[in-house]
């Protein structure tokens, strides 16, 4: 093994990487065949064209990579099935009618009043779909339509809803009521148990660290609610993008989120006190809690919002500046928190052009060292904290190489990175990503 071998602990090449993906799914990546298919779907529904207009619908939808959607014509009916997390929903179209279904649990004879409530107030949210219970006890969720009345449009918010909420339900709705049982699992693939391990231990690392740091009150709580905000909103991005969780801790960051963001006339450092409770309570969770919701997914729909690369540019210029003082007066943790954050609140709120997401990945893979090299993964840093300076210039080259014929102006000057030290690198990292001019080529 060589010298580098032995300092950072991973073969420097970028050869036998893990098959492990990061964060969430986005249906935005589509290529021009897809986009096409979209157009010739709407003509032949606007020439009435019903059942050519809903196989070009989901030639449109299919991720040849994912193999998340299959469908058939067969005498007249569209049979097909689609792939959303933990949920397979399948269906049948018609020149009348198309019909939509997906089994999430099955329930016993004694129904809860607080689970049947929870269907109700489930269902008064939806815009298209609701839930059912079938004939055999299943717990389901349908949308049916007039084939006149599905348009291509319709049918991408119908089906969307349906297959999200059917996906985050099941988890959740096993989780609390002890009395369902699963169902229609043979779909998921099963993740071995070194990266479970890697995936349980990193979590809670990373949340007690972060608990520790708040409950020592280096920073004034009050005084400074600003930095204790973005440490815990920086760790709730970190863990949803890095270990990909389903279920409960998949709505648990989603509620922390959601808890921060409304209110606004909650005084911060009470939010901040909620957000911090429910972080220590995921600490609580038994290990085989979190082994059970994870799983490899195939998915068809994206949750986040497709922005262009300006989206981006913009929110760095408004977030960075706030780690100056933070900086400045030592508190290092904090600091470093607030490039977290921005590069966290990215990916989990919107779909970046790809060579954004594959920077922000490797910003990941440079500051986490401990994590990626526990999942197998090359790492960029030795033990004490030093930067393999070429390898991240090497690594970023290979972005550059794979996406430049595709987007103008993705040439990321490494000049600017700053390798004193990490709070020192994760702001010039994001300076750097802050003057791309980039725009993607016809």
């Amino acid at each position: 093994m060589s010298f580098l071998n032995r300092l950072f602990g991973r073969d420097s090449s970028n050869k036998d990487q893990p098959d492990i993906s990061f964060g969430r799914y986005s249906d935005a990546y589509k290529d021009d065949t897809q986009y096409d298919a979209w157009d010739k779907a709407i003509e032949q529904f606007e020439q009435e064209n019903y059942l050519d207009s809903y196989q070009t619908f989901f030639s449109y939808l299919r991720d040849e990579k994912e193999d998340n959607v299959k469908f058939e014509l067969d005498k007249g009916v569209l049979q097909f099935e689609f792939v959303q997390g933990s949920r397979k929903i399948v269906g049948t179209a018609s020149n009348k009618k198309i019909i939509a279904k997906a089994k999430i649990v099955k329930t016993n004879k004694n129904l809860k009043v607080d689970f049947m409530r929870r269907l109700l107030e489930q269902n008064y949210d939806l815009k298209y779909s609701r839930f059912c219970l079938d004939s055999d006890d299943h717990l389901a969720i349908i949308f049916d339509t007039y084939s006149v009345d599905g348009s291509p449009y319709k049918l991408y918010y119908a089906l969307k809803e349906l297959a999200t909420n059917a996906d985050k339900q099941d988890d959740l709705l096993l989780d609390e009521f002890r009395s369902l049982d699963a169902i229609n699992l043979d779909h998921l693939r099963p993740i071995p148990i070194e990266e479970k391990e890697a995936k349980y231990k990193y979590i809670n690392r990373a949340i007690k660290k972060v608990v520790d740091e708040v409950n020592s009150k280096k920073l004034d709580a009050k005084q400074y609610p600003g930095g204790i905000a973005y440490l815990l909103l920086d760790l709730v991005y970190k863990l949803d993008f890095l270990t990909k969780p389903e279920g409960f801790m998949m709505e648990a960051l989603e509620r922390i989120h959601r808890l921060y963001f409304a209110n606004a006339g909650q005084p911060s450092p009470e939010k901040n006190a909620v957000l911090l409770k429910e972080l220590e309570q995921l600490l609580e969770r038994p290990k085989e809690d979190y082994f059970k919701e994870m799983y490899r997914t195939t998915s068809t729909f994206g949750i986040t919002t497709a922005v262009n690369y300006s989206r981006v540019v913009n929110f760095i210029e408004g977030e960075l500046g706030n780690m100056y003082w933070y900086d400045d007066n030592g508190y290092d943790e904090v600091a470093c928190s607030v490039p977290g954050y921005i590069v966290g609140y990215c990916l989990f709120n919107y779909a970046v052009p790809k060579p954004c997401k594959d920077l922000f990945q490797l910003y990941y893979q440079i500051l986490e060292p401990g994590y990626f090299y526990n999942l197998g993964f090359q790492t960029y840093r030795a033990k004490d904290g030093t930067f393999n300076v070429k390898g991240i210039k090497k690594a970023i080259k290979r972005l550059v190489d794979l996406y430049s014929s595709k987007y103008e102006g993705f040439v990321p000057n490494t000049s600017m990175l700053d390798f004193k030290s990490t709070t020192a690198f994760a702001m010039s990292y994001l300076k750097m990503m802050e003057v791309l001019e980039m725009t993607k080529l016809d």
